[in-house]
């Protein structure tokens, strides 16, 4: 995959905050016009007693079902703080050497995190979809910014993320009788392809099967680190 070096990671809090601001306004957020064959799910995992993060890459062929076809994993030492809203300085350096390891190259990649529902309007998915330079949706399991009124208890239901009186994203219910997710644009989508992007690739889960599938890969390295370590 064709990866973008934009900047360096090694940065103190007030030049990732500069960071952000001054990549933010190479995002576009155009409909979605080309073809979709594969897409990708991506999480991290941390362990608090070592301080390694386990990161994973899942690619599906999108099809009438989702076939996966490839996953990819890397391991590494944190080297940026946990602080809300800077999260991709802590997780983007090690997501991106397992997307390095990738063979196939997915149309669109999924994140477990913010897209432009960010205070800077520069979330985790916003920030890898740049550097990819790949069409990207935020899908987070809370809310980091913005207020929302009642979602109906209906699969497919949602209600407009307003932060700044602005629509950063929609809080989306993906099935009956379970809590919503906060899906967001990152970049090279726009909000209406993000959400039938969202519904399109859950089967029977809360989650989109991507990230799920990322989220369970990412657990399950962290796991076994820890078995062969013990």
């Amino acid at each position: 995959m064709k990866i973008n070096q934009l900047h360096s990671w090694r940065v103190n809090y007030k030049k990732a905050i500069q960071i952000q601001e001054t990549l933010r306004d190479l995002l576009t957020f155009g409909k979605y016009t080309g073809k979709i064959q594969t897409i990708a799910g991506a999480d991290v995992s941390y362990d608090k007693h070592s301080g390694r993060f386990f990161a994973g890459v899942v690619v599906f062929k999108l099809d009438k079902r989702l076939e996966m076809i490839e996953e990819a994993t890397a391991v590494g030492k944190a080297r940026f703080p946990y602080i809300p809203g800077l999260l991709s300085f802590r997780e983007a350096p090690i997501m991106l050497r397992a997307f390095r390891k990738l063979k196939n190259n997915p149309d669109i990649v999924l994140f477990d995190g913010q897209g432009i529902a960010h205070p800077r309007r520069f979330g985790l998915a916003s920030h890898m979809g740049l550097i990819l330079d790949k069409p990207s949706i935020g899908c987070a399991k809370s809310r980091l910014v913005g207020e929302y009124s009642n979602v109906e208890n209906t699969a497919g239901a949602y209600s407009k993320l307003i932060y700044e009186n602005k629509i950063v994203g929609v809080v989306l219910r993906t099935k009956k009788n379970t809590k919503p997710i906060f899906i967001s644009p990152g970049h090279r989508t726009n909000l209406t392809f993000a959400i039938r992007i969202a519904l399109k690739t859950c089967c029977g889960y809360r989650i989109p099967e991507p990230t799920r599938q990322a989220h369970l890969l990412v657990n399950k390295l962290r796991r076994m680190t820890h078995l062969l370590r013990d």
